[in-house]
């Protein structure tokens, strides 16, 4: 992993494999940004120039590479994009800086070590470089390579080896905490991200319930895990109904964290379908190749609770994995049967396609039982949200609007693109089932609300809650962006890493 530092030298002197500078779109060209002065000098003044001769613009995204002049210790001028010039009173936003930092960092694949020149206006500035540059870095060569070789030594690039931030104040506190909360979120994005490309052979629900336990038994977190057998006991009809055609058979984790002065607790529910088929409802081809992320919310909270505990928040956050895996056979759920949820309540299973919202129900039933300050679920729920936000935008609903204000004002402090949704309550009724208390599935269209109603009827009377769908941006199927892989991205971490700092400081609620 890549290893982040702060550092008091010039970006002349430094010894590293590279000096990344930043460039922003200027009117009349591309104007070098703050930071990279002592590298500027060494081309005389001229560094802009001779971007402008090699085509730069500073546009986002890119990156030109450059032999360093005499005057630094580096090798290498890496020149990246920042985007348009700011107005004179405004710096570049965090997000900004955090995007430039993770272009540079993958573009440095294989490089030991690199000075990081761009605007330092404060510790979150210099944060956010820092968990751009180890987000961008990220490589999931775990499957790469013959004869039992992997990653670098089967032929791929080593990811980038250490960050250095160049005009951050190494001594200074508030530059070391930002500076150790950012290497813990990334550490933890990283995590989720790895998880989310294990392939299903290597991550089925009791794999995943078992790394789970390792990383409880690592951080000293109270962790149970109840098996098929005990969750038929227990009376959870979703996860059963969900699980019973595979032969791997479904998990459901509570993993927690406490803090002896914490005033608040909250509840985090993740989806864990581990594949997802489509079950007897099977997907059409071309649209299960990349089912295995349909754990993305799973791998996401559990990833969260561990950022909490290692920053030791002054916050209670139990996290709730619901874990199976979506498959068709002789004993899988039928169209038309129907399940009888933790807590009693029953479903008609009228498409086994709309299973997330299954087992999140048993979950968010017994999340409720420990009556949280909050429950906030993530999951990859519904297509139907992709196509109304995009690919790397996720929705955020909820049972109370300033909450739901609040979690949306929270994802984009965090850096993650996100937008408040309704929930029409007109739509309910299409839920409604001739057999059954309701139905899995309404309407077509609005399909990504109605997922959100379907949940709210399992959230415990009185309990804030809000859903998260990551459907669109928790798989990034196209080139890599910014400080964003192609694969699983980690949506989601830090949204829920940033909604936990704020519930501790009191902020929420």
């Amino acid at each position: 992993m890549t290893a982040l530092t702060l550092s008091t030298s010039s970006a002349a002197t430094l010894r590293a494999d590279a000096i990344v500078v930043g460039v922003a779109k200027g009117p009349k060209g591309p104007v070098v940004a703050p930071g990279a002065d002592a590298v500027d000098a060494a081309f005389d003044g001229k560094l802009a120039a001779v971007l402008e001769t090699l085509g730069a613009t500073g546009g986002e995204g890119e990156t030109i590479k450059l032999p360093a002049p005499s005057g630094l210790k580096a090798p290498v001028v890496l020149a990246v994009g920042l985007g348009e010039l700011p107005q004179e009173d405004d710096g570049f936003t965090e997000e900004a800086l955090r995007r430039a930092a993770g272009t540079a960092a993958r573009a440095l694949a294989g490089s030991k070590k690199a000075g990081f020149a761009l605007p330092v206006y404060d510790a979150e500035s210099a944060a956010a470089i820092g968990e751009g540059a180890m987000l961008g870095a990220y490589a999931f060569n775990a499957y790469r390579g013959g004869n039992g070789r992997k990653g670098a030594e089967a032929g791929g690039k080593a990811p980038l080896g250490e960050a250095a931030i160049l005009g951050a104040k190494p001594r200074d506190k508030a530059f070391k905490a930002a500076a150790e909360r950012a290497a813990t979120v990334a550490a933890e994005v990283n995590r989720a991200r790895d998880l989310i490309n294990t392939p299903s052979n290597d991550l089925d629900p009791k794999a995943f319930a078992t790394q789970a336990q390792a990383l409880a038994k690592e951080l000293g977190l109270k962790i149970e895990v109840m098996d098929e057998k005990a969750l038929a006991k227990g009376g959870y009809g979703g996860l059963i109904g969900v699980g019973q055609g595979s032969a791997n058979p479904p998990r459901l984790v509570r993993i927690a964290y406490t803090h002896a002065k914490a005033a608040k607790t909250l509840a985090l529910v993740g989806k864990g379908i581990t594949y997802d088929s489509g079950g007897i409802s099977l997907k059409p081809a071309g649209h299960n190749e990349t089912m295995k992320c349909d754990m993305s919310g799973a791998a996401a909270v559990l990833a969260a609770v561990a950022a909490v505990a290692k920053l030791g928040l002054e916050v209670n956050v139990t996290g709730w994995l619901a874990l199976a895996e979506n498959m068709p056979s002789g004993s899988a759920t039928r169209p038309g049967d129907v399940l009888r949820m933790y807590g009693g309540k029953t479903v008609e299973v009228l498409n086994t396609d709309a299973e997330g919202r299954l087992v999140m129900a048993d979950a968010l039933v017994r999340a409720s039982e420990e009556n949280p300050d909050a429950i906030v679920d993530v999951a990859t729920l519904t297509g139907a949200m992709v196509l109304a936000l995009g690919n790397r935008t996720f929705g955020v609903m909820a049972n109370d609007d300033a909450f739901r204000t609040a979690v949306y004002e929270t994802a984009e402090e965090a850096g993650e693109q996100a937008w408040p949704m309704p929930m029409p309550a007109e739509l309910r009724k299409a839920m409604d089932s001739q057999v059954a208390d309701m139905a899995n599935i309404g309407e077509r269209a609005g399909g990504g609300l109605a997922a959100g109603l379907f949940l709210k009827e399992f959230v415990g009377e009185g309990i804030t809650w809000a859903h998260l769908d990551i459907a669109g941006p928790a798989f990034h199927e196209s080139a890599p962006f910014g400080y964003t892989p192609k694969g699983g991205t980690g949506s989601g971490v830090r949204t829920l890493v940033r909604l936990a700092e704020r519930t501790a400081a009191g902020e929420l609620g």
